[in-house]
């Protein structure tokens, strides 16, 4: 890979408060990598910030989202960015903030005209909608938004959505396995796979798979969605949703390593890794160290 850019965006809008008066720490994840030397361990010599509005916990009273209008208007932001480095062949690796960011992702796409596929590493679904929400926050529901799901006012931005189309996704990670929240996204028509399925069919076969979806369907390209809470709780429990099991660096590894050397990928945003719960930075170095070897040029 070559042509990388980092595009730095440090939203929390997408997310509720854990404790009353103390905003999210996701948008401390930039600043933080950006300490690890993870652009120079990368070989990324360019760096765009885009800047998110202060943060609220408000609820817009139509969408019943949180920030709703706030995220409307800084999706359009990054998606202006992301449009423009992948039309002059740069590869986005956009660092959040939390998962809402995914909605300018895709916007982005979206806007050069193409058609894309989705990646989507994650410990929850996110396939929700705001009466399914405990939250309201866009965090939660960025799946279900991004693929044309829910109040226009996020899942058509400007009369584009759905930004990516249902049938070219794959959902992969998932371990909260209550039927009730997983029914929603398999009544839909994203590919699932939750973290028992991953480990009984098997990283290699479903990469392949979504591989040849891409080929088959004559896409434009996918985008890698990574929410680092996909990860075992144990090397990653800087996150706001903590949970038991999760995938080890060596298996987020296997999965990656052939999309990211795939000549359809286009970009990847990580998200909801939480510095202000890493106080000493041993949790933000250590993945920034395998995020860098992954994304690292090939020595020729």
């Amino acid at each position: 890979m070559h042509n990388l850019v980092i595009i730095e965006a440090p939203s929390n809008l997408g997310l509720k408060s854990l404790q009353p008066g103390t905003e999210p720490g996701v948008r401390l994840f930039p600043e933080a990598l950006r300490k690890t030397g993870f652009a120079d361990n990368t070989g990324i010599t360019q760096i765009i910030q885009v800047p998110a509005p202060p943060y609220s916990m408000d609820i817009h009273a139509e969408s019943k989202i949180r920030n709703a209008v706030t995220i409307a208007d800084y999706s359009r932001t990054l998606a202006a960015h992301v449009q423009e480095a992948v039309e002059q062949g740069m590869i986005p690796v956009v660092i959040g903030g939390d998962c809402s960011i995914l909605l300018g992702n895709t916007l982005g796409l979206k806007n050069t005209g193409g058609r894309y596929g989705l990646f989507s590493i994650d410990g929850h679904t996110d396939y929700m909608l705001p009466e399914h929400s405990g939250t309201a926050g866009a965090a939660g529901m960025d799946l279900a938004l991004v693929t044309g799901n829910g109040p226009a006012i996020l899942s058509d931005i400007d009369k584009q959505g759905p930004y990516i189309a249902e049938e070219h996704v794959f959902s992969y990670g998932n371990r909260e396995l209550d039927e009730d929240y997983v029914a929603v996204i398999k009544g839909s028509s994203i590919r699932y796979y939750d973290l028992p399925a991953i480990r009984e069919q098997g990283i290699g076969r479903i990469t392949a798979d979504f591989l040849t979806m891409i080929g088959q369907n004559d896409l434009d390209g996918f985008w890698i969605h990574l929410d680092v809470d996909v990860l075992n709780n144990e090397i990653m429990p800087c996150v706001d949703s903590p949970q038991e099991d999760g995938l080890s660096y060596q298996e987020l590894k296997q999965t990656l390593q052939p999309l990211l050397a795939s000549p359809f990928f286009k970009g990847i945003n990580i998200t909801i890794l939480d510095p202000a719960l890493d106080p000493h930075g041993a949790y933000t170095t250590a993945f920034s160290a395998q995020l860098s070897a992954l994304l690292k040029p090939a020595e020729i």
